[in-house]
């Protein structure tokens, strides 16, 4: 043991198989100018320590580190490979309680600052805090929309940061009442996002906790904080001071990059500075600076979820590309201005920036990059109020950076594409009438299911090939399909986030969507808007009057890559929604750890996990466990999927935009 002998993808495989040919020109572009990107050094990473992907190998002390095999089944202190494994699970999923939840907190206290006077912000969600406050039950028609809003913000930092026992206020008012008997059953009720986080790192030092079985149950409580505080409650602050979404068209991929610009790109999680900068880029007065600057305006570029999150609530921004695949956009040089907020933010931007003088400024005290300007947010966040003037100050530098960049070094692929977002629980359940038309067609088997196909990426799969592959079979066999986060990129990129693209689609959702005006493929937004779809899924749920973990709905994220991948999916599966990947959580050194993860929640959630690295027998997988469950309900069975499948339909034309581009000028490798 020690070393894998786990055959993964090449960077020449991505450059083979993904499906967007401007990825793969970018690729080939800074191959050719000496410049790294995830995937070679994904590459020189092989052979991949077999420890490490099996969940072996414990850290968490300074006697080791201990890698447990057959001859040497304990390390230390005495823990087998159950324990190792479901510590090491564990610490992941704190983690991403304290990721998503970290970033929450700021919009949250952005929230309470907008209701007390203490930032100048007007609360664009004025619905949002009404139905909000009617579900914690403090709604009064005599209390201001600023006086519900600073309640509702307490509510929602209480829930993340109690310590004194009691209950959980977002979820006890929002979560299914069928699974809050589960969850209180099992005794996996969250004290607080802060409180389980802070317990997880405890039981997993040295001689705490021993017992595997009791490690797993902190890992549920853990999935629970991740739903209801850092995610659910993290998109209620952001939907009451921003709004809900808005519908529209835009246009994505690389080829909607204009040259004669001012381009920014934001780049990571939180929306409150990037509100700001939205904002900024929209003044009469710093467009004429723009303009007197030689560029004819200010145009923004969403990379992640910063860019989601802003087009979902304000437009004015194109979304461009995953936190993998960041370094390719600045590899067109056509890039001014780089702002980067928290996580998804790789510390090799860097070098990729510097090749192309694009400047990049740091926006947040927990995500500093050597060699970055910092413009941003203090530890404190006592500075909140000063978000405008970061904001000018910010789009400023963009504007003096204009006149920097690099004659001759721009090259922008022609790919691009339109796309189809904004969508919501409350525009979608509007335009169906209710969820009783949706449940209705559901059980008639006009659509088969419902699937939320999300996750960053890992290079572990072909870039984007799974989440492609997956919701093109789905959409063949009638399945509804939402998204979020980094995984949306690739499908509003590839096209299936438009109504035409419905004559890839089964008869039966083609039918039902086409009259409507509708994609097969819902852009909900940004990896926090996992709500949306856990909102809609329970919208379903009390329409057709059945618990979530009997219905023909899903979670799938094929290539998830990081901590907040394992709440993610946790999340879904304490609902009793299944989930489905193509890539294995690090436990499988752990036979007992396994058999939990994979068939053990079954008995006690309701849902399973399953992987297949073939993201064809996945969505098979996926389609086989809707028939069962609808055939468990006496539904009607859907009909048989369609022949076609989108990317054969549409294949993406290739080609180079050049602008001024020589060849022969490469850079040094950085």
């Amino acid at each position: 043991m020690g070393r894998s002998t786990e055959r993964f993808p090449s960077k020449a495989d991505v450059i083979a198989r993904t499906p967007d040919v401007a990825v793969r020109e970018m690729l080939v572009h800074l191959e050719q100018a000496g410049i790294d990107t995830p995937f070679d050094r994904f590459d020189r990473q092989k052979p991949h320590c077999a420890f490490g992907l099996e969940g072996t190998c414990c850290k968490n002390c300074h006697m080791g580190p201990c890698r447990v095999t057959p001859k040497k089944p304990r390390g230390v202190c005495g823990a087998d490979a159950n324990l190792i494994a479901a510590r090491n699970i564990l610490r992941w999923t704190a983690a991403g309680v304290a990721s998503h939840g970290a970033r929450g907190r700021e919009v949250m206290l952005a929230l309470r600052g907008a209701a007390d006077g203490s930032l100048d912000l007007p609360i664009l969600g004025p619905e949002k805090v009404r139905a909000t406050a009617k579900a914690f039950g403090i709604d009064d028609a005599d209390k201001t929309v600023e006086e519900l809003a600073g309640e509702i913000a307490m509510i929602l930092l209480d829930d993340l940061c109690r310590t004194l026992p009691g209950p959980h206020r977002t979820l006890e008012a929002m979560a299914p009442p069928e699974r809050l008997a589960v969850w209180r059953q099992l005794d996996i009720l969250p004290v607080g996002a802060y409180h389980e986080v802070f317990e997880a790192l405890h039981r997993t030092g040295t001689g705490t906790d021993g017992d595997w079985e009791n490690v797993a149950r902190q890992v549920l409580r853990c999935g629970l904080a991740f739903a209801w505080s850092s995610v659910v409650g993290s998109a209620i602050a952001m939907d009451c001071l921003y709004g809900l979404p808005k519908r529209g068209r835009i246009e994505t991929n690389l080829g909607a990059i204009t040259e004669g610009t001012v381009n920014i790109a934001v780049h990571g999680h939180s929306p409150v500075l990037v509100a700001a900068i939205v904002k900024a880029a929209r003044r009469e007065d710093l467009i004429a600076e723009a303009r007197a600057a030689g560029a004819e305006t200010i145009r923004l570029y969403g990379i992640c979820c910063s860019g989601h999150s802003a087009l979902a609530k304000f437009g004015d921004i194109t979304p461009l590309a995953n936190a993998m695949g960041a370094e390719l956009v600045l590899g067109t040089g056509a890039l001014d201005l780089w702002v980067a907020d928290v996580q998804d933010v790789f510390p090799s931007i860097m070098d990729v920036a510097a090749c192309f003088h694009t400047r990049v400024v740091t926006t947040s005290d927990s995500t500093r990059l050597p060699g970055a300007e910092h413009i941003a947010f203090d530890h404190h966040h006592t500075n909140l109020a000063e978000a405008d003037g970061l904001a000018e100050r910010i789009v400023r530098r963009g504007i003096e950076t204009f006149g920097e960049r690099q004659s001759g070094q721009v090259q922008i692929p022609q790919a691009r594409m339109a796309a189809e977002v904004g969508f919501s629980v409350e525009n979608v359940l509007a335009t169906f009438g209710g969820g009783q038309v949706l449940h209705e067609h559901l059980r008639s088997g006009r659509i088969r299911g419902i699937v939320n196909l999300v996750g960053c990426n890992n290079p572990k799969v072909v870039y984007e090939e799974s989440v492609v592959r997956v919701a093109e079979e789905l959409m063949a066999h009638d399945v509804l399909v939402l998204t979020n986060g980094c995984a949306a990129f690739a499908l509003l990129k590839m096209g299936f986030c438009l109504p035409d693209a419905l004559v890839g689609a089964g008869a039966g959702l083609a039918g039902v969507l086409a009259p409507l005006g509708l994609p097969p493929v819902w852009h909900m937004g940004e990896c926090l808007d996992n709500a949306r779809a856990s909102a809609l899924f329970r919208a379903v749920s009390m329409a057709a009057e059945e618990p979530l973990r009997h219905l023909p709905l899903a979670f799938s994220s094929p290539e998830w890559s990081n901590e907040k991948g394992v709440g993610a999916a946790l999340g879904f599966r304490l609902l009793g929604v299944n989930s489905y990947h193509c890539i294995a959580p690090p436990v499988s050194g752990s036979e007992e750890l396994s058999r939990f993860f994979f068939e053990g929640t079954q008995e006690i959630l309701g849902a399973v996990m399953v992987v297949d690295p073939d993201p064809i027998a996945l969505a098979a997988r996926i389609v086989a466990d809707m028939d069962a469950r609808r055939g468990a309900l006496g539904w009607e069975p859907a009909g048989a999927p369609s022949e076609a499948r989108l990317s054969v339909l549409r294949p993406q034309s290739g080609g180079r935009h050049h602008h001024h581009h020589e060849e022969e000028q490469g850079h040094e490798k950085t």
